[in-house]
Order: C-alpha cells, then sequence, then structure tokens
C-alpha cells in the first residue's frame, strides 16, 4: 500500500469518532432530560473501557489478516477461528503500516460497539453494569467476529475454501460494528425489561418523548462524518480500494443516509398525516449502517436504493418491536444497527459489483452464511454472558433511580441544573 494512501486512511480514521459522539448525542436527546448526563458520561466510559479492553486482549483474539492465529483443520482445509497475537500489544510496532492501521481501525470500532447498546438500555441501566457489559463485548465477543471477518478467519476464507464469492465482505462493519452492537442492544432490552410507565395495563406503549430534537438532528450530523471516515478507512485497509475511489465511499455513503432519511419523512407523513424528527434521524442512521458493508462495491443508484430501503425497515422494526414483543428501546438501536445492519450485508450480495474472483456468484451466499452467524451464535453468546452478569451485578436501577432519574440517583446531579426537569409520575403496571 503507497504512502499516499496510508495517508489518507490515516486522516479517514481521524474522523471516525464523530460518529460515536454523534450516536451518543442522539440517543441522549431521545431519553428525558433527567437522565442525559448519565448517559454521556456511560457513553464515555464505554468507550473508555473499550480501549482499554482491546489494548489488554482485543488486539490477541481479533488480529489482521495475515496475523497469528489459531487454526482448525475441517476437511483438509485451515478455518481460523481466534487470532494469537500478544496481549498488551507487546512487540507491535505503531509504525503506519498497514497492520498498525488495522489495529487503530479495530480500536475506533469497538469503541463504537459498545455504544450502541446504551440507547436501548437508557434511563434503567446502571452505570457500573454498562461498563461491566462494555468490558465483555469489547474484550471477547467482539474481537472474536471481527477476527472472523476482518482478521483472516473462517468467514473471510469461504471463498478460499469453498469458492463462495470473495468470502464474508463488510470493509464498513455493518456486521462486525453495527449487528453485533445491536445484538447486544437487544440482549440488554430483554434482561432489562421496559422503563416503567412505558407499556400501560392493556399493553399497548405510552409515548414517552425525548427532551432536545435539536441534539438528535445534531447528532446526525456528527454522525454523518464519521460514517465516512469510518467507510473509507475501511474500504482502503480492508477492501484494497485505490485512494481516488474514497469519493464514490463518500458518495455512497451519504446516498444511503439520505435516501433513509427521506423514506422514513414521506412513510410517517402518509401514515401520521406529519413526519416523525425523532424515526427521521432513526432513518437517516439507518441509511448509514446500510451503507457500511458495500460502500465501496455498490453503483450510487444501488447505495440510494439501499438507504430507502433501511429507512423503511427501521420503522416497521420500531413498531414490530414495541406493538408486538414489547421491546422498550428508547434510542431505537435494535431497529438502526440490528435491522439496518443485517439489510445492509444482504443488499451487498444482491447489488454489490466485487472485483472478479472464482465462485462471484455465490457471494450471496457468503454474505448470507454471516447473517446467520450473527443471528445463530453471536446474539445467543452476547445474551448468555449479559444474562449471567446481570446474576452477579444486575443491571437494572432502582424504582427510586428510575423516579428520581438516572442523573440524581447515579451522580448527584441533573444535565440542567438551571432549569425545571420535568419529574412524571410512572403509571401502575
Amino acid at each position: 500500500m503507497s504512502e499516499p494512501t496510508m495517508t489518507l486512511a490515516l486522516v479517514c480514521l481521524l474522523l471516525a469518532p464523530f460518529a460515536g459522539a454523534g450516536l451518543a448525542l442522539i440517543n441522549c436527546g431521545l431519553i428525558r432530560s433527567r437522565s442525559a448526563a448519565h448517559f454521556m458520561l456511560a457513553a464515555l466510559c464505554a468507550t473508555a473501557i473499550a480501549a482499554g479492553m482491546y489494548f489488554v486482549c482485543g488486539f490477541r483474539f481479533s488480529g489482521y489478516t495475515g496475523g497469528p492465529a489459531y487454526d482448525l483443520l475441517v476437511a483438509g482445509k485451515p478455518w481460523s477461528w481466534i487470532g494469537a497475537g500478544p496481549l498488551f500489544l507487546r512487540g507491535v510496532v505503531l509504525d503506519g503500516s498497514p497492520a498498525s492501521m488495522t489495529l487503530l481501525l479495530e480500536m475506533l470500532s469497538v469503541g463504537l460497539a459498545v455504544v450502541i447498546p446504551l440507547g436501548a438500555g437508557a434511563e434503567r441501566w446502571r452505570l457500573g453494569a454498562v461498563c461491566a457489559s462494555s468490558a465483555l463485548l469489547a474484550g471477547w465477543t467482539w474481537p472474536l467476529f471481527a477476527h472472523w471477518v476482518w482478521g483472516g478467519g473462517w468467514l473471510a476464507q469461504l471463498g478460499a475454501n469453498y469458492g463462495l464469492g470473495r468470502g464474508f465482505v463488510d470493509v464498513g462493519g455493518a456486521g462486525v460494528i453495527q449487528v453485533v452492537g445491536g445484538l447486544t442492544a437487544l440482549s440488554v432490552a430483554w434482561i432489562l425489561g421496559p422503563r416503567r410507565g412505558r407499556y400501560a395495563l392493556h399493553g399497548m406503549p405510552t409515548a414517552i418523548p425525548g427532551h432536545s430534537a435539536v441534539f438528535v438532528l445534531f447528532g446526525c450530523s456528527l454522525a454523518w462524518v464519521g460514517w465516512i471516515g469510518l467507510n473509507s478507512a475501511g474500504a482502503l485497509l480492508l477492501g484494497g480500494l485505490e485512494a481516488g475511489r474514497v469519493v464514490l465511499v463518500a458518495v455512497n455513503t451519504t446516498l444511503a443516509a439520505s435516501a433513509g432519511t427521506l423514506a422514513v419523512v414521506v412513510i410517517t407523513r402518509l401514515r401520521f398525516g406529519k413526519p416523525d424528527a425523532s424515526l427521521s434521524a432513526n432513518g437517516w442512521v439507518g441509511g448509514l449502517v446500510a451503507s457500511s458493508a458495500g460502500c465501496a462495491w455498490l453503483t450510487p443508484v444501488a447505495a440510494a436504493v439501499t438507504g430507502l430501503i433501511a429507512g423503511a425497515l427501521v420503522i416497521f422494526a420500531v413498531e414490530l418491536l414495541e406493538l408486538r414483543f414489547s421491546v422498550d428501546d428508547p434510542g431505537g438501536a435494535i431497529s438502526v444497527h440490528a435491522v439496518g445492519g443485517i439489510w445492509g450485508l444482504i443488499a451487498l450480495g444482491m447489488f454489490g459489483h466485487l472485483p472478479p474472483g472464482p465462485g462471484d456468484a455465490n457471494q450471496w451466499l457468503a454474505q448470507a452464511i454471516g447473517v446467520a452467524t450473527l443471528i445463530g451464535f453471536v446474539l445467543p453468546l452476547t445474551y448468555g454472558l449479559n444474562l449471567l452478569l446481570n446474576r452477579v451485578a444486575p443491571f437494572r436501577v432502582t424504582v427510586e433511580g428510575e423516579r428520581q432519574g438516572m442523573d440524581l440517583f447515579e451522580l448527584g446531579a441533573g444535565a440542567y441544573p438551571d432549569f425545571m426537569t420535568h419529574r412524571d409520575e410512572f403509571g401502575q403496571r
């Protein structure tokens, strides 16, 4: 990889933290003001713990393509299942080489992944439990799947071993970051249960409006910048893209987000008479998420179609989870990241134009195997780990904590001391 390309990749990586900042701000705006400071502190702590766990053991387990790994022989073919790098980054030379740049990409990516579940657990998830769950995700679940995809693991080897296209492809992290984070969000929401007062006695959800649409919409702008950086860096480092084609990545990312938003605006206008600001923001992020897998291999038309469908899926997924399954997800993390990411992985198999190689017609099958692995293995794994953790250190705050708000109960101070904080009474369950 040429020096100008590596320089461009580094610049793109420096933009990636805006994605996490944008998500945190969006989710903060979607919850009540009395838990806003707690949420932002939880996002900061989760990101810090993710960086620490990646430093301690995450890099060892995730690794990079061509790095040391443990293989299993299956039908005479090697299948890489986990990395075998050093703990504490011992001996790793951080010199701007492709391996060290991949390390930085992974560290930033796991920091984004741990922020995603916070949206589903907002207003009732204890700060200590957030930190413990983030450590599990960053130290084990995320590095394991990241190795399978980004570290030359068995999903990436599906092309070489079985002629399934180029193997499972996900250069921007639709599966590695978004779906892993979204499925963890689903697990956390199941374990925590809904917020008190969220569902009336007859089972219908009660609206609990967020406190700042401005935060939500400004967070979308920050996320857009971060996603362009993240997708571009992934395409350069993991997809072998030429530097000039970063323009295509940025255009596809923008078109997918724009189409996702417009789809939600139109659908909510037709269904409810007026467009919904919070759902429109979720449509924007859903388009960003869906663009990540194939940002380097989609045509602009295909990227727009992918974002359009992602926006529609987000609306109906939110409705399905709330009405049919009573899943309380204040930030829409499950619908946006899990559903949007799965659709993005499938869309790559349907619309992607990857470089020629053996078994190109079977790319869709490699993508389907990756999706099945996420649902059939990662979801039970992350649910089981968090369920065990909940037995040791209960996730949910007390009833009094929810009544006061997480800011006062866990931090001793509110986010907005100069303003009146709304104190609604909880309904009877």
